[in-house]
């Protein structure tokens, strides 16, 4: 087993990521952090706790084990920005998404702790969901990939006002076919329970756009969830009344997304 993520190997063509619920952090670099930066608040706080009845849809599951603060596996390791233009965070952050400093002054990583960081944790994560990817397109002769966030429902410096509930993002349907995210899209309109927005301020980041490769079969979504939705964001904790609502919806988009792949393959396959 990895120590950088842990992985739940299933037979089904879903593959889920979730990249930003790790909490662990080497000493030498927590020693360095901010006080406010200690608390994680970026967190994608219980996302892996939330999706565990994907288990019962037979889904490969990776769940990265650090924090998003030693590295963060849904940016772009050039350093190219996903959003040009708005506010965002770094491979490394050396900010939290309010725009306060990450580390004491003068602690920040340089570019040789950068490169440290990516081969240790950063390459292994990603070797990983490209293995797995190939295993079930393999096994299925197509794959869906569904990279899985939370995050506070307010942040002003990143979006104004309250963020919907549910937040599709297939960089403005790059990566995945039409009739996949018109299914996942369809589900999630059918509800009335959750706001919702497809492509909006959260169009998919570095995982969705670096392994959605529809002419491959190769399909990938992400989700972005506003944390109110299951759990209480004061506190930060797990509201499970508030989760058993939400997982219905949860599930009833991934399977109409691998319902629709299923079918687009099969059409393509005659």
């Amino acid at each position: 087993m990895s120590e950088v993520f842990s992985l739940r190997r299933g037979q089904e063509p879903l593959v889920i990521s979730i990249p930003h619920s790790g909490t662990d952090i080497p000493d030498d670099i927590a020693a360095r952090l901010g006080e406010t930066a200690r608390s994680l608040p970026d967190t994608d706080w219980f996302v892996d706790r939330l999706y565990g009845f994907a288990e019962e849809l037979d889904a490969t599951i990776l769940c990265a084990k650090y924090s998003r603060y030693v590295i963060d596996l849904n940016r772009d390791p050039s350093g190219t920005s996903l959003y040009p233009g708005q506010a965002t965070t770094g491979l490394v952050p050396v900010e939290r998404f309010d725009g306060t400093p990450l580390y004491r002054a003068g602690a920040e990583p340089d570019e040789a702790e950068i490169e440290h960081r990516r081969s240790r944790y950063f390459d292994p994560y990603h070797r990983a969901i490209a293995e797995e990817l190939s295993r079930v397109r393999t096994l299925h002769g197509y794959a869906l990939l569904y990279d899985a966030h939370s995050i506070a429902s307010v942040v002003p410096r990143l979006f104004e006002g309250e963020l919907p509930v549910l937040n599709l993002g297939t960089n403005s349907g790059t990566t995945c076919a039409p009739e996949i995210e018109r299914a996942a899209v369809r589900t999630i309109l059918a509800q009335d329970e959750y706001e919702a927005v497809s492509n909006g301020r959260f169009k998919g980041g570095w995982i969705t756009r670096s392994f959605g490769r529809p002419h491959t079969n190769v399909h990938a979504l992400q989700m972005e969830l506003a944390q109110r939705a299951y759990m209480d964001e004061a506190a930060k904790s797990y509201d499970e009344a508030k989760a058993a609502m939400l997982q219905p919806v949860l599930k009833s988009i991934l399977e109409a997304a691998v319902d629709a792949a299923e079918k687009l393959h099969w059409e393509v396959s005659k």
